[in-house]
């Protein structure tokens, strides 16, 4: 079972605000085969801890105006998540992006593509 429509949708307007915010190395990754929780993991990196959370900032606001608000939002600093249920959407530094490795724990799963404009 794929991810469904609704949930690709917000994740594609997530994406969006990231990359508009100069968030990069956006990856959608479809965890239904995987996870029960969730459809959808959305992670990307920002240059610094007031970037990401500028980013954060962004996909929060965008995803409001869609009538998305999250069930939780955790971390600080070098890393935020944003947890819409169906989607979460994990920023981090590049530092522990390399660290952590999610794309790399979950490389099993099906990456969804994303139309998006990234700017940098």
């Amino acid at each position: 079972m794929a991810a469904s429509e609704q949930v690709k949708k917000i994740t594609e307007i997530a994406a969006q605000a990231i990359a508009d915010k100069l968030g990069y190395d956006i990856v959608a990754l479809d965890m239904t085969e995987q996870l029960l929780l969730s459809e959808v993991f959305l992670i990307a990196t920002g240059a610094n801890e007031r970037q990401v959370d500028a980013i954060a900032e962004a996909v929060f606001e965008k995803l409001a105006a869609f009538g998305e608000k999250p069930v939780r939002k955790e971390g600080k600093g070098q890393w935020l998540l944003l947890d819409y249920s169906d989607l979460v959407v994990h920023i981090q530094t590049e530092e522990l992006r390399g660290y952590y490795m999610l794309d790399r724990l979950w490389n099993d799963c099906a990456r969804i593509p994303l139309d998006i404009e990234e700017t940098r």
